[in-house]
């Protein structure tokens, strides 16, 4: 015999189905309750059914709750939201402007600014360009002060590439393909393109993942977009170690673009197979040159020990080949997913990069035919500013034009559920991106950036670049007031001096970098 309760409960529905409404939830949380009691994966559920939920629910939309209800404007990661702003205004040709002053703290430790003049200068009318060709050089290329940096199709959608490749068309500048090949997405709108080789040497690979050197060569001569070819050597996200690209998201199209089958996984070695040295790594650019047509070829990399830089100068001296450019990436690099260890605690940061490679190419005498390129966490005027000042000669932005074409920042590039449609192949979800729209962005916030760099040159009391010096940098040191420019903090090597007389904090690396092993 049922309990009176229950009875009635049966009655109750017996009589009237619209009992069924209020019960069927209930049932379902009994149930779902029952079953948080008797499984074993996860013990908050068991201790607290039902409850336990709320935490797992909280835990996925900690993020959202982080970057639009708590963070302050100025202290958010990887980027604040004052930057965001500026990139999001600038796309659309809206005046980045801020009210009321400065929110950050000026007198904090580390806090960095440079120097205006009380003679300012009139801001040109057009934006510089940097010559980059060596003397080995047959078809130089002049590259803007702001670039996209390498992003590859498959990591982005089809319309995020061909967004940015307008808005690159539209406003001549380089666009980075990223290591992931050639596709007819970079193409189409005939934006000026870097094609970027990692250890994959995706769209010009033999069957066995080698470098292919005639397919390269007929890749090259048929795409007169490709001005520059990049050598990758690592990447700041993740130096050391390759890429993993699943099978799921090898579809035919990435297949072909990559020359790999389809529906298998990718992977990228984290070392290249055709060299092993840094005499056979200058030799192999030399060749990259050769077969490119004279077009500039260049490397990138994230510093790791100063002495394996000092053995790639040793080796480019000894053959009389250099590369036509560097683009030091640095460890704040982030468009590569990569495991929280890498991404935190392993290779150097840009200024500290940025300098080594410039102090090296200079203490050597090679900075004369070599450019150097500077990425990683730029995004505005200044950022562009003082790494020309630090050593760079141009500057690529990977996370700052994802911004401009929509990114919200919402971190979820490695899971395929980009909600913008910019990191993801889901088609649905990359519909999303308009790319008319989203090109003109591109386009705005490349020249309202380079545009800022130009107007605090000139309220620097300069004409352009050419004029900016480690002493028009300045950083405050400590809690006393010191403040130190960035010729006081730093050592800078004069022209040649390494071959003369090198300083005692460079003598050991010097003496003890080989031409002929990276071993440190």
């Amino acid at each position: 015999m049922l309990p009176p309760a229950a009875a009635a409960l049966v009655l109750a529905l017996a009589v009237s189905p619209w009992w069924w409404i209020a019960a069927a939830p209930a049932l379902a949380l009994a149930a779902l309750g029952c079953w948080d009691l008797l499984q074993r994966r996860h013990s908050i559920l068991r201790n607290y059914p039902l409850l336990g939920h709320a935490r797992f629910l909280l835990e996925d939309i900690r993020p959202e709750l982080q970057q639009y209800f708590i963070e302050r404007n100025h202290d958010g990661r990887p980027y604040d939201r004052d930057v965001r702003s500026t990139v999001y205004q600038r796309a659309k040709g809206i005046e980045a402007e801020e009210p009321f002053g400065s929110e950050r703290d000026l007198y904090e430790r580390g806090y960095e600014y440079l120097v205006p003049s009380i003679a300012p200068r009139p801001v040109p009318e057009d934006p510089p360009t940097v010559r980059v060709g060596g003397p080995d050089c047959d078809r130089p290329y002049d590259m803007a002060l702001l670039n996209v940096s390498a992003m590859s199709f498959g990591a982005l959608s089809a319309n995020a590439i061909l967004a940015l490749n307008k808005g690159a068309a539209l406003g001549g500048f380089a666009h980075d393909t990223g290591e992931g090949g050639l596709s007819e997405y970079h193409l189409r709108h005939g934006g000026d393109l870097i094609w970027e080789l990692g250890t994959g040497y995706f769209g010009c690979r033999t069957d066995e993942g080698g470098f292919d050197a005639a397919r390269f060569e007929a890749k090259v001569a048929a795409h007169p977009q490709v001005k520059c070819v990049s050598l990758k050597l690592s990447q700041g996200a993740k130096p050391g170690i390759g890429g993993v690209l699943p099978g799921p998201k090898v579809n035919a199209e990435i297949a072909a673009v990559r020359g790999v089958p389809e529906g298998r996984a990718v992977i990228s070695p984290p070392y290249h197979q055709v060299f092993s040295t840094p005499r056979e790594l200058v030799l192999f650019i030399a060749r990259l040159r050769e077969l490119a047509g004279g077009r500039p070829v260049g490397i990138k990399l994230c510093v790791g020990a100063r002495l394996q830089v000092l053995a790639l100068c040793k080796a480019m001296l000894d053959e009389g080949v250099t590369p036509d450019f560097v683009v030091v990436d640095g460890a704040e690099g982030g468009t590569g997913a990569a495991p929280l260890e890498f991404a935190d605690i392993l290779g150097t940061p840009l200024t500290e990069g940025l300098m080594t490679v410039h102090n090296a190419l200079v203490g050597t005498g090679l900075r004369g035919r070599i450019r150097i390129g500077a990425s990683g966490k730029v995004a505005t005027g200044s950022d562009i500013v003082k790494r020309l000042t630090q050593g760079a000669d141009f500057t690529n932005a990977a996370r700052a034009m994802m911004f401009a074409v929509g990114c919200v920042q919402a971190q979820s590039c490695h899971t395929n559920t980009c909600p913008v449609g910019v990191a993801t192949q889901d088609p649905r979800r990359a519909r999303a991106l308009d790319v008319a729209d989203k090109s003109l962005r591109v386009r705005r916030y490349q020249a309202a950036t380079v545009r800022s760099a130009q107007q605090i040159m000139a309220a620097m009391g300069l004409d352009g670049p050419q004029g900016l010096r480690p002493h028009l940098l300045l950083r405050r040191t400590g809690a006393a007031g010191q403040v130190l420019s960035y010729a006081e903090l730093y050592e800078w090597l004069e022209p040649g001096q390494l071959l003369a007389d090198p300083p005692a904090s460079w003598a050991a690396d010097w003496t003890a970098a080989d031409p002929d092993r990276f071993t440190v």
